[in-house]
């Protein structure tokens, strides 16, 4: 099973010191050593982010973005308000990457259209056979290629994770690690309440639909290790993800 790995082995101590020297004089030097040292939070957060069969959009757009994102990361964070800097960057990597998708208007609706196509079907087939349907039985419903099937399934991943960001974000709940200067009473009240209900509605799922949900944003795996952890194909995960994202996000827009 794969972990983030740094790509570097400066010890942790001298990376405090490299933290404390650079906020104190900016020096452009232990600037870029420090996103050197991170830079592997930039490729975890893709690979993450993207299945590995993904082919709709190049991964190294998707990488610079994540970027600019870490080097903002690095420019923001404060050593003086006890939130590990690995934390706080992975938001801004994932916000940057999903406001690029955003602006890249991907999804038109003849894209939705087929997302929706490809979803039903796949209900339809595990209703109708009460077992979960092969990539290859829904390109034979759907009259299409199995490379279009997957092609279509990596998109409906990015499609509901944007779509749920988008969701989390218009009930003005606060991320858990914005930086302490962007909190005020109203945000971290906000924030607890949507942790509750975004709890609630998790405890609400399925067995599998939870336990997917858990091992993907509480532990931080891969939908790769999931499926092995599951016994079952990477594309299963990927459909269990999207639909419960979905799921919670008709849920979310039902309350705000």
């Amino acid at each position: 099973m794969e972990t983030a790995a740094k790509t570097t082995d400066i010890p942790r101590n001298d990376i405090d010191k490299l933290w404390r020297y650079y906020k104190e004089t900016g020096d452009l030097k232990a600037k870029n050593e420090l996103l050197l040292h991170y830079i592997y939070l930039v490729k975890w957060t893709v690979r993450r982010m993207m299945p590995k069969y993904n082919s709709y959009n190049e991964q190294d757009d998707l990488v610079n973005c994540g970027v600019i994102g870490l080097i903002d990361a690095v420019e923001k964070f404060n050593l003086d308000h006890g939130v590990k800097f690995e934390t706080y960057a992975g938001s801004r990597i994932c916000g940057e990457i999903l406001d690029y998708m955003r602006s890249q208007d991907w999804a038109p609706p003849s894209l939705r259209k087929k997302i929706n196509a490809v979803m039903k079907t796949y209900e339809a087939l595990e209703a109708r056979n009460h077992k979960p349907p092969t990539e290859e039985n829904v390109a034979e419903a759907l009259s299409m290629p199995v490379s279009q099937v997957r092609k279509i399934l990596s998109q409906t991943h990015m499609f509901n994770l944007v779509n749920f960001e988008d969701a989390l974000s218009s009930s003005n709940a606060i991320n858990e690690i914005s930086s302490p200067e962007e909190s005020t009473p109203e945000n971290t009240l906000l924030n607890k309440e949507m942790k509750k209900i975004l709890a609630d509605m998790i405890e609400s799922l399925p067995e599998k639909e939870r336990l997917v949900i858990t091992l993907y944003y509480y532990e931080g795996l891969l939908l790769k290790d999931i499926a092995e952890i599951l016994e079952v194909s990477e594309s299963r995960v990927s459909q269990i993800h999207s639909k419960v994202l979905a799921k919670l996000r008709a849920k979310l827009q039902k309350i705000i």
